[in-house]
């Protein structure tokens, strides 16, 4: 999870700033700390919730002004929440770069720095920030600070890595899911922390509080996205499961990807990684690796010229989890029939390309003849 606290600095206790890039978790966060910062003995006067009901130059002043006007507002009752949320005019976008609504925020900044009323307490909540702008750098200098960024996928990511994320998001949420569940929600939710939000409460209601979330309740109840389709294909010819392969192929059609796209995304490089998978395996006596992850030590062990075939990142090092998930599965098939699936799907995009039969039909018997048994 990205959430941290800020360096600290000279900060105002009863200031806080919840930010980041991570929209979902600023705004999970938030909602926990304004419990926590409610003060229990003020009744309804305890919290005041400003929200801007539009993301407009007029009606964000509007929101700065009443946020001056809350905390300039003695509580009647012991202290008070000011909840200043889901800002959105600290963002680089025509609001946030207004000159009116910059002179705004400069007045607020004012009071700030000067301290705020006794019994007052503000929180407030901006998802995406301009980092850049001088009234977020201030105020992430005197208040206390919670960052909320999305993890930096960035050179050198791994499949591993993103899949670790989202189990490690599933857990923070104390929700129970089986690998392959998480792999397969990974491939549909990708780092859209609130779809993930969205999918994980949706799930839990369905499975119930504390059960173990399936891999076939993910499939069941999760949207198939375009890369899903392509990783569940991908995934149905692993397991040598004709049904799903069927399925996901007349999916994946009834969206409109085009048969070429299907058939080098997704059927080629799996019958590929299997075959290199298989060939390594039997003549390296390998035994095939509990996770897909595993494999890249066992690759590690072998000569330089026993894996210079074998597909590489940006970086140069082994793409080692497509042909890892390969490897847990080659024990479904022998090396001859690989061979020779491979050479199908030659042939498939030959009649494609050509316009030799109907499309669905070649998929269709490709797909049949590469994982019936």
């Amino acid at each position: 999870m990205a959430t941290r606290k800020a360096p600290v600095a000279a900060k105002n206790p009863n200031l806080h700033f919840v930010t980041g890039s991570d929209e979902a978790e600023v705004r999970r966060t938030a909602q926990g700390l304004a419990a926590k910062l409610a003060p229990v003995d003020g009744g309804e006067f305890g919290l005041e919730v400003i929200e801007a009901p539009a993301d407009t130059v007029d009606c964000s002043i509007e929101m700065i002004q009443q946020t001056l006007q809350a905390i300039l507002t003695l509580p009647f009752f012991g202290g008070k929440l000011v909840w200043m949320k889901g800002v959105t005019f600290l963002r680089d976008t025509v609001q946030g770069r207004s000159e009116a609504v910059q002179d705004a925020l400069e007045k607020l900044l004012k009071v700030l720095e000067e301290g705020l009323p006794e019994g007052i307490t503000l929180l407030i909540s901006a998802p995406e920030p301009d980092k850049r702008k001088g009234f977020y750098k201030k105020l992430s200098e005197i208040s206390s600070t919670t960052l909320c960024d999305k993890p930096d996928f960035g050179f050198g990511a791994t499949e591993d890595d993103l899949i670790d994320w989202v189990i490690d998001r599933c857990r923070d949420r104390g929700v129970r899911m089986e690998n392959e569940a998480a792999v397969v929600l990974t491939t549909r939710v990708g780092t859209n922390t609130g779809q993930l939000d969205a999918e994980l409460a949706k799930l839990t209601t369905a499975a119930g509080a504390g059960e173990l979330i399936t891999e076939q309740l993910v499939r069941d109840l999760v949207p198939l996205t375009r890369a899903g389709g392509i990783f569940d294909l991908s995934d149905a010819i692993n397991k040598r499961n004709l049904p799903l392969c069927l399925d996901t192929l007349a999916q994946l059609r009834r969206q409109g990807e085009n048969t070429i796209g299907i058939l080098l995304a997704a059927i080629v490089p799996t019958v590929r990684n299997l075959l290199m998978a298989k060939d390594l395996m039997d003549r390296h006596k390998m035994r095939p690796p509990a996770q897909p992850q595993f494999f890249a030590s066992d690759l590690k062990r072998l000569r330089s010229e026993e894996t210079a075939h074998l597909p590489r990142k940006k970086d140069g090092t082994l793409n080692s989890y497509g042909i890892g998930l390969a490897a847990v599965n080659a024990a479904r098939f022998d090396r001859d029939h690989l061979a020779a699936a491979f050479l199908a799907c030659r042939d498939a995009n030959q009649k494609l390309l050509s316009g030799h039969g109907s499309e669905d039909t070649l998929l269709t018997q490709l797909l049949v003849r590469i994982v019936a048994k």
